[in-house]
């Protein structure tokens, strides 16, 4: 069973973030630049919230609110679920479908130091899948298959 520390230490170790008095155009830039769909947001180091390309779409764009003057804080989704790097990525996934949400932030003592996504949990099952398939394979072949 893989753990949320196996799987951020395959990523890299950016965290992406606005404050939340920033506004929603710069988190939409930095999502874009950054090819990610969601962002956390931090304050004075502290994890405030998190907002999506979702929250920006349906909260600011839909309503014709402007995005160069629409702050963050009244779209993101504030104290959001975390989890540690000891939590398994199984139980991500079933946080993840249970709350129908795609982004986890990841604490340790306080202190964020990842974000796990659904994408991240697809594939490592479609790894551990790979694997087992290997595994498979070299014991049917060594034993007469």
């Amino acid at each position: 069973m893989t753990s949320v520390k196996q799987c951020i230490e395959k990523k890299a170790a950016t965290i992406f973030s606005v404050r939340s008095s920033d506004t929603t155009e710069k988190a939409l830039q930095l999502m874009r630049d950054n090819r990610v769909r969601a962002i956390l947001v931090m304050d004075d180091g502290m994890l405030a919230g998190i907002v999506s390309q979702g929250d920006c779409a349906i909260k600011v764009l839909l309503p014709n609110l402007d995005p160069k003057t629409t702050q963050i804080a009244s779209i993101m989704t504030a104290n959001p679920l975390t989890v540690t790097p000891s939590n398994s990525l199984d139980e991500c996934m079933a946080i993840m479908v249970h709350k129908h949400i795609r982004h986890l932030p990841v604490v340790d003592q306080k202190k964020v130091v990842g974000v796990v996504s659904i994408g991240d949990i697809v594939k490592s099952v479609i790894e551990l899948q790979g694997n087992q398939i290997k595994f498979l394979e070299t014991y049917i072949k060594g034993h007469g298959g």
